[in-house]
């Protein structure tokens, strides 16, 4: 049975004594899942997991969301996909600048991501030290710690979630491959909105869900002040006491959920100094359905 250490900071949990390439019980996917929701980021070290297996573990948690450019990922098992810095031919062999920013992946969907699955390939060092380390932020302790009177105000009030805000974003930025998307990649990532505080589907606990990489504008307030409440959020949510780190070693399979959480990949290494992850990206098309949780995470949710 699985062993779950959790770190004692704000965020994550390591998880020892399973092996994430065979299929899992019931009973062990039930203690996943139960950990996600409390400690929203786990490391499962010293994996040794092949892409078709990443898949099947992922599928666990939903549906995996593909590549909108049909690229970069395992040409055998498309729902896996690439994000490495590492070229062939001249070709980047994944998306090199993935996760560049703080966001949460897929909130840009009227179906929302609920998990990412990464497993580290490659992990770039310099003098021994592991570079490209993944930032979080907690977003239950941000809901809870933000001031009441503003929690009252924006109870029922919903954001507008933009694809094109972090692709533009990241094409800024200097030596970035990204072309602009085209009109057809435009219209299979249509803006979405939801609500700015959501109920957890496994803790039932709000969180704050509203993101600077894809949170556009508070649709119930007028252009300058929605920029303004969406300035405070996005500076409220990153204060460094909500903040955890998760340093990469190879055959590390991390989880981290999307609905509870924020991530920024730093990118602090070198085109020289090669990284290389697999990716799957799980919607939340089952976790919100009641016969999808076991019956002891129903009743907390």
């Amino acid at each position: 049975m699985a062993t779950i250490q959790p770190t004692g900071e704000i965020l994550g949990a390591t998880v020892t004594d399973i092996d994430l390439s065979r299929p899992l019980g019931d009973e062990e996917f039930a203690t996943i899942l139960a950990a996600l929701g409390r400690y929203g980021v786990l490391r499962f070290p010293g994996q040794k997991i092949d892409s078709a297996a990443l898949r099947d573990f992922s599928r666990r948690f939903g549906t995996i969301q593909t590549s909108i450019t049909g690229k970069h990922h395992d040409p055998e098992v498309p729902e896996v996909g690439i994000l490495s810095n590492i070229k062939v031919n001249g070709e980047y062999i994944g998306i090199p600048d993935a996760g560049q920013d703080w966001h949460t992946d897929m909130s840009y969907r009227d179906l929302m991501g609920f998990v990412n699955v990464l497993y580290a390939v490659k992990v770039p060092r310099r003098n021994g030290k592991p570079l490209g380390n993944t930032l979080f932020a907690n977003m239950h302790a941000a809901y809870e710690e933000l001031d009441p009177a503003l929690k009252e105000r924006l109870a029922n009030m919903t954001a507008t979630h933009d694809f094109n805000k972090f692709w533009e974003n990241m094409r800024q930025r200097d030596g970035s491959p990204r072309p602009p998307l085209s009109p057809e990649q435009r219209a299979k990532r249509p803006p979405a909105v939801h609500p700015i505080f959501m109920t957890h589907p496994i803790t039932g606990r709000k969180v704050l869900y509203c993101n600077p990489g894809y949170a556009v504008r508070i649709n119930e307030l007028d252009e300058a002040e929605s920029d303004r409440v969406l300035e405070h959020l996005f500076a409220h949510q990153l204060q460094p006491r909500f903040l955890y780190t998760h340093v990469w070693s190879e055959n590390d399979v991390l989880i981290w959920d999307n609905i509870g959480t924020l991530h920024n990949a730093i990118p602090d290494y070198g085109p020289d100094e090669h990284r290389m992850m697999k990716r799957c990206q799980v919607l939340a098309d089952r976790v919100f359905q009641p016969d999808f949780l076991p019956p002891s995470l129903r009743q907390a949710a």
